[in-house]
């Protein structure tokens, strides 16, 4: 006996399998299209299965629109950040002096990114730098604390040392601080601190990845403090 339609009912995925192995089905039927009533997806009202085909198109061009205009939002802004960042690199190989450097390095920060606060120490500096405001009043514990970071602190102003370096503490409710290193040692010469009043400027779920690229660049650029290489006389 073969099965029938009551024994073994035709279900949706039977049709919606047929439909899709048959997909000439409409071209055969085309008058289905106007007269299948469907729910609209915008208002509950009643459409045409071609009505409801091209709502369900504009959304999907709709979606794929706001995606372009992200996609151009974050290039735009990406070109912004990069030409933010020569700027600052420019200004960093223009420094006449090694001296110089900490308050290029800071100053060209606060102007190009729009930082309200900033700060540099550097210790184990050459003897003829030791002097440099820049290069005193960093504790062992602050050295330390800077050595540990594996990647730039950002959060909010805890009582870290490193806050009292600027020059406001007290309105600082978010802060970022960059551990400065020779290349790939594991102890830091030297700490970079950003602070803000605004306490969502920094804060610890951000991503760090444009801080490190920040702290690399200044790290090569401080080396010239570390080290001088005697000048060599002709004759």
């Amino acid at each position: 006996m073969k099965p029938n339609a009551i024994t073994n009912p035709i279900t949706e995925d039977d049709i919606a399998n047929f439909l899709v192995n048959n997909p000439d089905f409409f071209e055969r039927h085309a008058q289905l299209l106007t007269a299948v009533q469907l729910s609209s997806g915008h208002g509950g009202r009643a459409v045409s299965l071609q009505e409801r085909q091209a709502e369900l198109l504009r959304d999907k061009i709709k979606g794929l629109e706001q995606r372009i205009i992200e996609m151009i939002r974050h290039g735009q802004e990406n070109s912004t950040i990069a030409d933010k960042m020569q700027a600052w690199t420019r200004q960093l190989l223009l420094a006449a002096k090694p001296t110089d450097l900490p308050s290029v390095v800071v100053s060209e920060l606060q102007k190009q990114f729009l930082i309200p606060q900033a700060a540099i120490k550097v210790w184990g500096v050459d003897a003829a730098f030791a002097a440099q405001e820049f290069a005193t009043g960093v504790s062992a514990e602050a050295q330390a604390f800077a050595s540990s970071l594996t990647r730039p602190y950002c959060g909010p102003n805890t009582g870290l040392e490193a806050a009292r370096w600027l020059p406001d503490t007290a309105s600082v409710q978010s802060m970022a601080v960059i551990a400065l290193r020779a290349g790939a040692a594991p102890e830091a010469f030297g700490a970079l601190v950003l602070a803000s009043s605004d306490r969502e400027r920094f804060s610890a779920d951000m991503a760090t990845d444009f801080l490190q690229r920040i702290g690399e660049l200044t790290s090569a650029a401080l080396s010239r403090l570390r080290t001088v290489v005697p000048a060599v006389r002709a004759g």
